[in-house]
């Protein structure tokens, strides 16, 4: 994995393969965010397939979501202050991408190699923002389905979800249950659970849930799609939890390792460590670092990630243990928003990859 530190506060890891590139983008200069990713996807020739936002209170959506031209989610802080986290985007170069558009929205791309077809689907929201909480989440459900299902896609293609609820901490019960019925309905939970997130920000439509779906087709028996379980933890599944700890897809060029949205919960599924942040981190980081392990994978396959913190107060201590671990940078975004329960103060998702060749014969 290729990571390209610049000296815009821009940190870009390039996956090369045979017939694409994937580029992972993290700008910590909101203000110059668009400029920039504009500047990469130019210098790579690339497509920018989707981008997240987390905005603090002195951004509107507008200052930085007009005259973009591809799908953008923007999601507000939790913390009373000023201020952008960062933003994170996601490009290709080496293949033209297809839009994907619903009712005049333009929320994704379709695009494949000669092992799958992919779906990316980014700022899904409710029909109608009016309606109770639990009917919006059924409703941002239905929409990704129907939306696959046009693109030749099935839900249980899904492998990835984020899922982003305002006040979680008022009705994550509620959304788990919502959720847990759908999968029931369509068909996941007998198939495979995507991995997931699932934390507290506004957004900008003012929607009690905004999600982002990546979705796999194989081609071919080459390309395998897996769960993978976390050597620390149980099953999310025992909490009435309905997502996978993290999902390993496999072809002939590469492996990507997509961990879900991970804190600090012990092989019982309880919260350890309480109100103590430093404790949580170690522990969570420790318990990612088993996953990576168990697939044969370290620190230096990371090639994004995103760390959100119940009070940024406990990001200098993140960033301190990120260097007692040796762990290389890599594009990385910190924001502050609500975890799924009270006591958890910190949660990362990261990706990692590996390729089955010497990435420099395609640089």
């Amino acid at each position: 994995m290729r990571v390209v530190n610049t000296h815009s506060g821009t940190e870009i890891a390039t996956l090369r393969l045979p017939t694409r590139s994937e580029h992972y983008i993290t700008v910590h200069s909101m203000g110059a965010s668009r400029d920039v990713l504009r500047c990469v996807a130019a210098k790579e020739n690339a497509f920018i397939l989707s981008q997240s936002v987390f905005a603090g209170n002195d951004l509107s959506f507008d200052s930085v979501g007009r005259n973009v031209d591809w799908p953008l989610m923007w999601l507000r802080s939790t913390a009373r202050t000023n201020g952008v986290s960062s933003s994170q985007a996601v490009a290709i170069s080496g293949t033209v991408p297809v839009p994907v558009l619903s009712d005049g929205r333009h929320i994704g791309f379709i695009y494949e190699d000669n092992h799958a077809r992919y779906c990316r689907l980014h700022g899904l929201v409710p029909s109608d923002l009016s309606s109770a909480r639990g009917e919006q989440a059924q409703s941002v459900f239905e929409t990704a389905a129907a939306v696959l299902a046009r693109s030749g896609f099935r839900f249980t293609d899904t492998v990835r979800t984020w899922i982003y609820l305002d006040h979680l901490l008022e009705w994550y019960d509620e959304f788990n249950a919502v959720r847990t019925s759908f999968f029931e309905k369509v068909g996941v939970l007998d198939h495979m659970i995507p991995a997931s997130t699932g934390v507290g920000t506004g957004n900008q439509s003012g929607a009690a849930i905004t999600m982002a779906v990546l979705a796999v087709q194989p081609k071919s028996p080459e390309c395998t799609v897996q769960t993978v379980s976390s050597p620390l933890q149980n099953s999310a599944l025992e909490y009435r939890s309905a997502f996978s700890r993290a999902i390993e897809i496999s072809s002939p060029t590469h492996r990507n390792l997509i961990i879900s949205g991970t804190a600090s919960i012990g092989l019982d599924g309880s919260t350890v460590h309480r109100d103590d942040p430093e404790k949580q981190i170690r522990l969570t980081m420790k318990t990612v670092e088993a996953i990576l392990e168990s697939r044969q994978m370290k620190w230096n396959d990371l090639c994004r990630g995103i760390a959100y913190f119940k009070d940024m107060a406990y990001f200098p201590i993140f960033r301190r243990i990120l260097t007692e671990l040796n762990i290389p940078r890599f594009p990385i975004e910190a924001t502050c928003a609500d975890i799924c329960r009270q006591n958890l103060l910190f949660e990362i998702e990261v990706d990692a990859a590996r390729t089955r060749f010497s990435q420099e014969q395609y640089s």
